[in-house]
């Protein structure tokens, strides 16, 4: 396969380029990663997965296409995704991460505000559906937030949580009830990390960088939501984005149903660990009654 991906890269890159050192790197949960070198200063960041995950490498690379467009977040570049023999291949340019310190963190809540406050979507959805992990993400369009955020997030969650003999309750009556505490709520569409914790950003020699994203237009209330959910971002990154584009009245009575999908989709990617997590946030919720 590395023969092969060199060939790939050369192509891409106009010289020859053959991978003469890699690294495994540690840290995904999914996804085998690597970085590569010719031996000189150019290296490469590497995720390599069987095939058929194909489409979900390349949604990531189309999400760090478009997150790049509005020019105010920096993202790896992308160098080369497709098939190399019987892998999926992403390439992206490798970018050293280092734990963000206050300073970094405070602009990286500058620039995501600048970044949500970007572009001229009038609805919520996004081109393709796309993939949050290696879960099916759908993004039809809508109009209504409330109906997007119920339909295509909550109620496709327990749906295929449902598929696995994972029951929350009534899966209309939970969607409706989403609907019903979101309505009246019309937030502007903004291109959204869609996967913002901890894990998934951190401080290059370009300064803070965002990473592995799962993109849509939506309420950038549900990207600052995340950040608090597994972890938490430093105090000074929510800072930077409140002197930038102040958080709309009603963010914290909204936090934890936005939280709910991201804890919907762990239990079906990961199961048991999240079960009760899952359960308390219906019932503090009240969406099965």
């Amino acid at each position: 396969m590395w023969h092969a991906l060199s060939v790939h890269l050369s192509e891409q890159l106009g010289i020859d380029f053959q991978i003469t050192e890699k690294h495994a790197l540690s840290g995904g949960d999914i996804h085998d990663a690597y970085c590569v070198s010719d031996g000189g200063d150019q290296r490469f960041f590497v995720k390599v997965n069987e095939r058929a995950l194909l489409p979900a490498f390349e949604a990531e690379a189309e999400g760090l296409r478009q997150l790049a467009m509005s020019g105010h977040i920096h993202v790896p570049q992308v160098y080369f995704v497709g098939p190399v023999k019987d892998s999926a291949v992403l390439v992206l340019n490798y970018l050293p991460i280092k734990p963000i310190d206050d300073t970094q963190a405070y602009l990286l809540g500058q620039h995501l505000a600048r970044h949500h406050r970007w572009g001229e979507q009038a609805e919520y959805g996004f081109d393709d559906d796309n993939f949050i992990g290696t879960t099916e993400q759908r993004n039809c369009w809508h109009r209504k937030w409330c109906r997007f955020f119920a339909e295509q997030r909550i109620g496709w969650q327990l749906q295929l949580a449902a598929e696995r003999s994972l029951h929350f309750g009534d899966i209309d009556t939970i969607t409706e009830n989403v609907k019903a505490q979101l309505v009246g709520h019309t937030p502007k569409p903004s291109l959204l990390h869609g996967d913002l914790w901890s894990g998934n950003m951190g401080l290059s020699v370009n300064g803070p960088v965002v990473f592995d994203p799962a993109c849509y237009w939506g309420d950038r209330e549900t990207d600052i939501a995340m950040t608090e959910l597994f972890g938490g971002f430093p105090s000074s990154f929510y800072n930077g984005y409140q002197a930038e584009w102040p958080l709309d009245e009603g963010y914290q009575n909204r936090k934890d149903i936005y939280n709910l999908y991201h804890v919907l989709n762990h239990v079906n990617l990961f199961g048991g660990p999240y079960l009760t997590q899952a359960e308390q946030l219906l019932t503090k919720l009240a969406l099965t009654v």
